[in-house]
């Protein structure tokens, strides 16, 4: 029987790849990745709200307010960098560059919170970062390094690999701030207070297309909200329960569903060579969630 943390961030990835495939759709509309961001995360809090009513309010010490202030500012630009990802490159192109931040959560994690794989969980990590290279193969005709020249080449790719290790360091302060609160508070204050922040900059900005209250705004980015919420609160109590750099790795099935809903949904193409560093990415889950 699997462990409880690896329901929830199993919970995690699912509803991550679907909220991304659902965003990705609404960009096509509403092009401004600023705006789209602060309406998924707005649509996201009343159910975080509702979680907030049955749990106390911990105490909270000097430190949690210190990481809180570190993390906020790098949680921001990494959602906005990520939708700039989505709106400009094709899932199952950038989604996979995600696999880097487990890679660099085994330095990351060490360093803030004293954490360390195991030799059997590191193998499992190597095979994601390996999967997330060979989703390229294509370009191996032009060389084994090519696919390194081709990340520069392609934006959405860069914004993706940034993206993945500022989520090594938010993940790895968010696990020190639940350490010093509890995971449900830490999700709920963390967040309105992130959405809060983006809300000038999605609703200021001189190129925002959105006009409040917009029922077909609201029919498009309602579910993504709800299913990023749950993302949230699924992610947190699965860091309360166990190692981060696991946590991620796991999470990290998102990136093939996410292939996947690439291939279904937007017609995206050359998905069986995709899927074969899918598969070795999910071998590496499997090492991971079998020998941790």
């Amino acid at each position: 029987m699997l462990n409880s943390w690896v329901y929830f961030a199993l919970l995690s990835a699912l509803t991550l790849s679907l909220s991304d495939a659902l965003v990705k759709k609404a960009l096509k509309e509403y092009p401004d990745e600023y705006t789209v961001a602060w309406l998924r995360l707005s649509f996201s809090l009343p159910l975080l709200f509702v979680s907030f009513l049955f749990i106390e309010i911990p105490p909270l010490s000097l430190d949690f307010f210190i990481i809180f202030i570190l993390a906020l500012p790098l949680e921001i630009f990494a959602i906005i960098l990520y939708i700039k990802a989505l709106k400009i490159s094709p899932l199952s192109v950038t989604l996979p560059f995600l696999s880097l931040t487990p890679l660099f959560l085994i330095l990351i994690s060490y360093l803030i919170l004293g954490e360390s794989v195991s030799i059997s969980g590191g193998i499992g990590i190597l095979l994601i970062v390996t999967g997330g290279y060979l989703l390229h193969i294509r370009e191996f005709k032009k060389g084994i390094l090519e696919p390194f020249v081709a990340i520069k080449r392609e934006k959405g790719s860069v914004y993706m690999i940034l993206v993945s290790l500022i989520y090594a360091l938010t993940s790895s302060l968010g696990k020190k701030a639940i350490e010093l609160s509890s995971p449900i508070f830490f999700a709920n204050f963390f967040f309105i207070i992130v959405t809060i922040l983006l809300t000038p900059l999605a609703l200021l900005r001189k190129d925002c297309r959105i006009n409040l209250p917009d029922r077909k705004v609201i029919k498009t980015i309602i579910l993504p909200g709800f299913l990023y919420s749950l993302m949230i609160i699924s992610h947190v109590l699965a860091m309360s329960l166990t190692q981060v750099a696991y946590v991620i790795a796991v999470k990290r099935l998102s990136l093939i569903i996410g292939v996947l809903l690439g291939y279904f949904i937007f017609k995206e193409t050359n998905i069986h060579e995709r899927m074969l560093g899918s598969i070795l990415m999910f071998t590496g889950f499997i090492i991971i969630m079998l020998y941790h």
